[in-house]
């Protein structure tokens, strides 16, 4: 079963910055961005280096138990463990646009944004989030933050009240058709002929990490890649031993795995026990 150390080991042992590049279609952006989930796709998967492409199939099966769309999150799970949502960023401070999709401290299968396929893909109530975030400049990944969603989002209940507040305040608006939407609201009919329909719907950004963790972290605009990994300290103690014991094994002088506390996102003067993993070159 893959996880995010074994992920960083597979980055420190077999260090890749470039993106592979995807020339399907003309948005370079939406290309980078396809490239940038190959690329976290292959490092959970440790196949950045697997030519056989039946056989990297086959372990992207074992590896992971779905893979979502760029309409409904997550974008992958691990079999019998984390969900993933990857963010391309452009400009390393960048806010990152969640779109519809409030952040997430965890991810649960009751969630209405949710797919079928998503919900059925394994038996699950709820998984911890993994946000993977890169900053990419041309065809050069620069950085990329691997972050836990419980270390910077609050619970679900802080953006689920903001949500129906604005949802039930639409709703009250009189002579107004309404459908069911997963959206704010949805409303028909706008205009007298009956031929105007109305999305109202949220477009949620969160910040980028190196400002909501800059007292732990400082990017080095002095390097060429940067690879930060931060969860709490239950997380990291709940991963399998042999992995922990091969990352303190790890003989390279630009790794750095660090205790660290952090603030808790549902009460910031309360500090979290935290551990900081960072690959600069």
């Amino acid at each position: 079963m893959s996880n995010i150390i074994k992920a960083f080991i597979n980055i420190v042992s077999n260090y890749q910055v470039n993106i592979q590049n995807v020339t399907q279609g003309n948005n370079r952006a939406n290309n980078m961005g396809e490239g940038l989930e190959t690329y976290i796709k292959n490092i959970f998967a440790d196949t950045a280096n697997v030519t056989d492409e039946q056989r990297r199939l086959e372990i992207l099966q074992d590896t992971y138990s779905y893979q979502g769309n760029k309409n409904n999150p997550p974008d992958l799970i691990l079999r019998n463990s984390d969900a993933i949502e990857i963010k391309k960023l452009e400009s390393k401070n960048s806010a990152i646009a969640l779109n519809s999709s409030y952040p997430k401290a965890k991810l649960y299968a009751d969630s209405p944004m949710i797919t079928t396929a998503c919900r059925n893909c394994e038996p699950w109530d709820v998984k911890d989030m993994l946000y993977a975030i890169g900053y990419t400049n041309h065809s050069a990944l620069k950085s990329l933050w691997l972050v836990y969603g419980d270390c910077f989002c609050a619970d679900k209940e802080v953006y689920e009240r903001i949500k129906n507040t604005i949802s039930s305040g639409i709703a009250a608006i009189p002579d107004v058709e309404f459908t069911d939407t997963n959206e704010f609201a949805k409303i028909k009919k706008v205009d007298p002929l009956g031929i105007t329909d109305l999305r109202i719907r949220g477009m949620w950004h969160i910040d980028n990490p190196n400002k909501t963790f800059n007292y732990i972290y400082h990017y080095d605009d002095t390097k060429d890649f940067q690879l930060i990994c931060l969860m709490r300290s239950d997380k990291y103690n709940s991963l399998p031993h042999e992995d922990k014991n091969e990352l303190t094994a790890l003989d390279n002088p630009n790794v750095e795995i660090t205790d660290i506390k952090i603030k808790n996102p549902n009460n910031p003067v309360q500090l979290l026990d935290a551990k900081l993993l960072v690959f600069k070159v």
